[in-house]
């Protein structure tokens, strides 16, 4: 393990000094305990299988009818290369907004399956810390980075590196 000098210790405690914790909701996946920002998040649904459409990348399970309109559901299990989300009786829907445009603009709004969802933790930005550059079961840059919670990491999910559409394009290809 690589070990952080008392400088880049300070320098991290001056950038976090003032910034108000942010919240973050918490899901399993496959034993592991992930979060995405709750300011992505517009509702949670009871899980039901989704209509699958021809021709999607693998990680995309299908669509489901949300208010009348269609909405891709991500099975993040074999986004992640770790096997495909079973249902299960906690399972469910978690639906997030993805913002495309760096001014805010061009979102798009997807369903994540995940096993359970946990609850919604304040984590303050000094309890963040940067995502491992090696060693982690998923790609580095869907990670925003490591939150620490009760003596544990959760992994806080990047959550338009995840979903981008121009990489989803691409692997449907």
């Amino acid at each position: 393990m690589m070990e952080i000098s008392v400088r880049q210790q300070q320098d991290k405690a001056a950038l976090t000094v003032g910034q108000p914790p942010r919240q973050y909701l918490t899901f399993t996946l496959n034993g592991e305990m992930y979060a995405v920002e709750t300011l992505s998040v517009k509702e949670i649904i009871e899980y039901g299988a989704p209509t699958v459409v021809p021709m999607m990348p693998a990680s995309v399970r299908g669509v489901i009818n949300l208010r009348g309109a269609a909405v891709p559901v991500f099975d993040l299990g074999i986004r992640f290369n770790t096997g495909p989300t079973e249902a299960q009786r906690r399972s469910c829907i978690i639906i997030v907004e993805s913002i495309d445009g760096e001014d805010g603009t061009g979102g798009h709004v997807f369903g994540l399956i995940v096993d359970a969802v946990n609850a919604v933790l304040e984590i303050s930005a000094a309890d963040i810390e940067p995502p491992p550059a090696f060693g982690a079961s998923i790609r580095s840059d869907f990670i925003a980075g490591m939150g620490k919670v009760d003596g544990r990491f959760v992994i806080l999910l990047e959550i338009g590196r995840v979903l981008s559409a121009d990489e989803l394009a691409a692997t449907a290809s």
